[in-house]
């Protein structure tokens, strides 16, 4: 049989119709790589995406079904559906059995008559809108991430093999602008994320005191080691009147900013209950009951509170669930401030009793958070207070910043390798000697 001369009616008509569907086809890719390039939104992207393969392709519906690993029975959610406006039918529902082969096979699924088709089972003596599809996958590093999938052409005829080819580049496309967008939303979110622990980090210093007390015949000394997620431990230093000083170390619940926040509630209620309230049970009561009224359910703080009265000597203390601080003797001998009641703003009617201490000369007062005494090792083993005791036990004779300092030193070498993970906090009262 002759060749077919190059030049012939039936030659030209084939090559010029061939060159006008590469034409086409660069033409919607191109458009789809110019969304893809934008600024637009992903699901305006995926939108535009879909539009332009109905009209290309000249199919009745489309749909981008993501894959949604904790859907259970139905693993696939549609992002976006589309329907040619020219038609009323309504939209088409993706059977489950094609989104389990596609999920199972990982490939492109050309159906051209489902009815007859004998991968799948559709009941005979129903209505079935969906007459042919072709769906692609969408894989990203290996891995499916959902669905595009195109039901009915339009003209009747079949999906051909370019067909099949532009829709796989598509969906390749497609799949490259949901992994892009889920790595830009990850970035953003991992933005804000530092942003808001920069700026608790700041709330929570510059809520602390700069420089303690300066009380003659005492030394003391308080200070504050946040973690890398910044928790709600904070100190403060009061001058309640002339001759008397408190002195409170609380733990607010929660990381980040809404620690940050709490832990500001908590100052400003105690700062301004510490200069009205009769005594410390009497403090602890009140604001107790204001952070309760103005903070959710689950929010809450432990605090020790004590009021030092430098003429006498005497300090009046009250625990509300705080780690009990420990009081050291001169003589190394040692006991726990445990005297108050449960933590503030669980239960409005909270009651709070106090007890009261004279401190000797010699005497070491050390208040904590549970960030020094919890902190763990690598084998799961935590500081504790037995530890804490025996460090203030070797360090009571020095001054109370070097104390602290040691405190710190000892929780991290016991830490070794593993990072810290909650804030450590530390105030130390000490008595000198040789001073009445």
């Amino acid at each position: 049989m002759d060749e077919e001369h190059p030049l012939s009616p039936d030659h030209l008509s084939r090559e010029n119709a061939r060159l006008r569907r590469a034409v086409e086809e660069l033409s919607i890719l191109n458009e789809i790589a110019t969304a893809i390039n934008s600024t637009l939104s992903l699901d305006r992207i995926l939108s535009l995406t879909l539009q332009k393969c109905l009209k290309h392709l000249k199919v009745e519906q489309g749909a981008i079904l993501l894959l949604d690993e904790g859907g259970g029975d139905n693993p696939f959610r549609t992002k976006v559906r589309k329907a040619d406006t020219d038609s009323d039918a309504l939209p088409y529902r993706l059977n489950e059995q094609l989104a389990g082969w596609m999920l199972k096979y990982h490939r492109p699924l050309l159906v051209q008559d489902l009815l007859r088709d004998e991968r799948f089972h559709v009941p005979g003596n129903q209505e079935f809108p969906i007459r042919s599809l072709l769906g692609v996958p969408l894989m990203s590093k290996g891995r499916m991430i959902g669905m595009l999938a195109l039901f009915n052409k339009k003209t009747g005829d079949s999906f051909t093999d370019d067909d099949q080819r532009l829709l796989s580049i598509i969906g390749a496309q497609a799949a490259q602008v949901i992994e892009n967008s889920r790595l830009f939303e990850e970035e953003q979110a991992l933005q804000r994320m530092q942003e808001e622990l920069r700026l608790a980090f700041e709330l929570q210093v510059n809520l602390l005191p700069k420089l303690p007390p300066t009380i003659t015949g005492y030394d003391i000394a308080g200070r504050s080691r946040p973690a890398r997620q910044v928790g709600g431990d904070y100190f403060d230093f009061i001058e309640v009147q002339q001759d008397h000083v408190a002195f409170c170390l609380g733990d607010a619940t929660g990381k980040g900013m809404p620690a940050a926040m709490l832990m500001a509630n908590l100052q400003a209620t105690i700062r301004g209950q510490a200069k009205v309230s009769a005594s410390v049970s009497d403090c602890l009561q009140r604001a107790n009951t204001m952070l309760y009224h103005s903070t959710s359910a689950e929010k809450f703080a432990t605090l020790f509170f004590g009021c030092l009265d430098t003429s006498a000597h005497r300090f009046c203390f009250a625990n509300a669930g705080h780690c009990p601080p420990i009081l050291m003797d001169a003589a190394g001998a040692a006991r726990r401030l445990t005297q108050g009641g449960m933590v503030l703003g669980c239960l409005e009617d909270s009651a709070y009793s106090d007890d009261a201490v004279r401190l000797q000369p010699g005497d070491v007062l050390t208040l904590f958070s549970d960030g020094v005494t919890e902190a763990m090792n690598g084998q799961d083993e935590e500081f504790g207070e037995l530890r804490l005791e025996a460090v203030i036990r070797d360090n009571r004779e020095q001054p109370a910043e070097v104390l602290i300092e040691a405190v710190f030193r000892s929780v991290c070498e016991h830490a070794g390798d593993r990072a810290q993970a909650d804030d450590m906090t530390a105030v130390v009262i000490k008595r000198c000697v040789g001073r009445s």
